[in-house]
């Protein structure tokens, strides 16, 4: 089974697949593959743009990283 990405929570808190998808401009299955491997840094930035409030609050703290340092955190 594999580790659930933070940024999981992220997709949850945004509204879910489906809404995550429509702001993103892509399908579905994009977004749940996202789940896994986390949300690609471009689209990361441009979430927070539109929607600040899902980054705002301690549970948001791990999930507003860029991907990159997100591996740096979960390797130490």
């Amino acid at each position: 089974m594999t580790e659930k990405h933070p940024d999981s929570d992220l997709i949850d808190r945004l509204g879910g697949t489906a809404v995550v998808a429509r702001l993103c401009n892509v399908k579905p299955p994009s977004v749940s593959g996202w789940r896994d491997s986390g949300i690609p840094d471009a689209r990361l930035m441009s979430l927070r743009v539109i929607r600040p409030e899902a980054f705002e609050g301690p549970a948001a703290a791990v999930a507003a990283q860029p991907a990159a340092a997100q591996q740096e955190v979960g390797h130490g």
